[in-house]
């Protein structure tokens, strides 16, 4: 066999590690420049040529992320030397020991569909963060197969994105929930001054670094999971050694509520999603604190307990009659206005009212509300918020830093719906008959699915103005609309979106 001399950069101490880490999970990175799109090639192409006949996987978000950060240096540095072919159609290296290298792309659930089946031995997912919970842990069944090769999972991840918040709780936080084995987990952290072959080349990346805003200096230059870009509510402080004295942190310890001063409830239904009901006092300043919270999540976050209104409103019912912040106090309700939508049968709100629990309709106009708590958040002189949180409501204090901006609508939050792809004039099949989306704001009904089958719909609003939108004409003059991330199954392709189809022929599955 020819010998063939691989001559690779030095490897930093940090990703030396990584490299021989042998852990089911590992996490690397943690901070800008550490090395991490390096670490998975060179870690992929040891694995290649050393074992014969293993799968490998590398994932991001989008399939230019790949070919930017992956494939293109992959080209580059095996093709010459003979030891893998590249498959451009199957976008797959094969190495001369057999062992694969695979790329997939995640930027919506719908792509997870091309991964339906598949097994691998080994995955890399490059820039985790940026793929929810739900994507990662969907990747992540992927890794299996009847050989005897170890399978591994390795995470590259800076703070910050949808999937901040898992990544943190099993790599920083190290908080495991059953069917999660400790001991399967390991995270390096690596920092741009880990990566001596970044410094030498560019001294300028590291003064950058340093330029940055305090907070986002914190993330990227010094790898703080607690800051991040994107943050939405950075206003927010939880610290511990204030949680007495009350200044300059937004969470406090608990105390008893003094008589005259307002509770009320909030309360936001939800049953494959969260539904969270809180309580809040006022004091004679109008100022905010956050007493008490029911809030209907598991294990998972973003999923509902599936509890129905009776059971949420019994709950809640129990806990106003006997918890001694609430019992015998007048207490006020706000809720979404959708509860009293009828659509079939009771209302929640009549459900809550049979329990002695009745609300006040909210107001739907989220970004003054949003607004509104982030002047509340603010510290004046003496360090004194306008809303505090107290300990007990882990609930709020786990996602409140964790809320990020929207992507389309600078001042809104990001909902994660994805939903956010029809222009008003697509027409669906309703039980009155064919209507336009945007005709069905404010009302409620069902409407019939891409499975065949009927589902309720409420809640519809207009969630973008003005944005681009592009129109896909069939060989027999068939014309649909939607916006650029609206997604459309091709026959090869898999689930493409509207926007990436421009200058292509494609047979679309109608």
């Amino acid at each position: 066999m020819k010998k063939v001399i691989l001559r690779l950069n030095e490897p930093s101490e940090k990703q030396w590690m990584f490299l021989k880490d042998t852990h089911r999970y590992v996490g690397y990175g943690g901070a800008r420049g550490g090395g991490k799109s390096w670490s998975i090639r060179f870690k992929a192409i040891i694995l290649g040529l050393r074992r014969e006949g293993i799968k490998m996987l590398i994932v991001r978000r989008t399939y230019e992320e790949l070919e930017k950060n992956h494939i293109r240096q992959l080209k580059d540095l095996l093709l010459p030397l003979g030891i893998a072919k590249y498959n451009a159609t199957r976008r797959i290296f094969t190495f001369v020991t057999g062992s694969t290298i695979e790329f997939a792309y995640c930027q919506r659930d719908d792509d997870l569909g091309r991964l339906q089946g598949a097994e691998f031995d080994v995955i890399f997912v490059d820039e985790a963060t940026q793929l929810s919970e739900y994507q990662l842990k969907v990747i992540a069944a992927c890794c299996r197969g009847a050989n005897d090769f170890p399978k591994r999972i390795y995470y590259t991840c800076n703070p910050g994105g949808q999937g901040h918040a898992y990544i943190k709780r099993i790599f920083i936080d190290k908080r495991y929930v059953d069917g999660e084995n400790p001991e399967d987990y390991s995270f390096i952290q690596a920092k741009v001054t880990d990566n001596q072959a970044l410094m030498s080349k560019d001294p300028e990346y590291l003064r950058m670094l340093e330029a940055l805003p305090p907070k986002l200096r914190e993330a990227w230059l010094n790898g703080s999971w607690d800051i991040f870009q994107g943050q939405f509510f950075e206003e927010f402080l939880d610290d511990p050694k204030h949680y007495e004295d009350r200044a300059w942190t937004h969470v406090i310890e608990p105390f008893d509520i003094p008589i005259g001063w307002r509770i009320y409830r909030s309360y936001d239904f939800g049953y494959s999603k969260p539904f969270s009901c809180a309580w809040w006092a006022v004091d004679q300043d109008g100022r905010l604190y956050r007493i008490l919270e029911l809030y209907g999540c598991g294990n998972t976050p973003n999923e509902g307990l599936k509890w129905t209104p009776q059971e949420q409103f019994s709950k809640i019912r129990q806990i106003e009659d006997e918890h001694p912040y609430l019992k015998g106090k007048h207490i006020q309700g706000v809720a979404d206005p959708a509860i009293w939508e009828a659509s079939s049968g009771q209302s929640v709100a009549e459900t809550a009212a049979k329990h002695g629990i009745y609300f006040e309709k909210g107001d739907h106009k989220r970004i003054a509300g949003w607004m509104q708590v982030h002047y509340r958040l603010q510290f004046d002189e003496h360090g004194i918020p306008m809303m505090y949180f107290f300990s007990n409501c882990k609930a709020a204090i786990r996602t409140l830093p964790l809320m990020m901006y929207s992507e389309t609508i600078p001042e809104d939050l990001d909902t994660n719906l994805e939903d956010h792809c029809l222009v008003g004039d697509t027409q669906i099949t309703t039980r009155t008959g064919q209507r336009k989306i945007k005709d069905l704001v404010g009302s409620s009904g069902e409407v019939r699915s891409s499975d065949g089958k009927w589902h309720k719909y409420h809640d519809v609003r207009r969630t973008r103005e003005k944005a681009k939108v592009f129109t896909v004409t069939l060989e027999d003059g068939t014309q649909f609309t939607g916006t650029e991330d609206h997604r459309i199954l091709t026959e090869h392709e898999g689930w493409c979106p509207i926007g990436e189809l421009q200058g292509k022929e494609l047979r679309i599955c109608r």
